[in-house]
């Protein structure tokens, strides 16, 4: 059902900023280097009031990227401004020119959303919905949902 409570959904539910970000390394030697202070960073985004969740992901041969959620703009802007990870990114871009890529995108969440079961705070219903979200060019709801059986 649409929803603009999310107050029981896992904590990335409840985000309303994501990062989206990676880079691609030189190298194995830039990324085994990289090591260490990515842990202090991941330590310290995770105590800071905000941070709701975050995964990394790789694509082959050398990116690794991560996927980070937010309680809100100012939260995700608050983590970037911290030293381990201002201190992070001068090691990726300065120097020796460990990483040849790279590109980080901010999105915010749309108030509304969609929920159900245990995960809707409402009344716990997994019911379905009558009509689509209208797409932009749509005015008034979406066309109705057809279930074919």
């Amino acid at each position: 059902m649409r929803t603009t409570d999310f107050s029981k959904t896992p904590p990335q539910g409840q985000a309303t900023a994501m990062f989206v970000g990676a880079t691609r390394y030189r190298s194995l030697r830039s990324i085994f280097a990289l090591t260490s202070a990515w842990i202090r960073m991941v330590r310290e985004m995770k105590r800071m009031r905000g941070y709701r969740w975050h995964k990394v992901y790789y694509q082959f041969p050398l990116t690794l990227g991560t996927i980070a959620f937010f309680e809100d703009r100012d939260a995700l802007l608050r983590f970037a401004r911290t030293r381990t990870h201002r201190e992070l990114m001068v090691w990726l871009t300065d120097g020796d020119k460990r990483a040849t890529a790279g590109f980080i995108r901010l999105y915010d969440a749309d108030p509304s959303g969609y929920s159900n079961g245990v995960w809707r705070a409402e009344d716990g219903s997994m019911a379905h919905i009558p009509c689509f979200t209208p797409l932009s060019n749509e005015v008034g709801d979406g066309p109705s949902v057809v279930r074919h059986r």
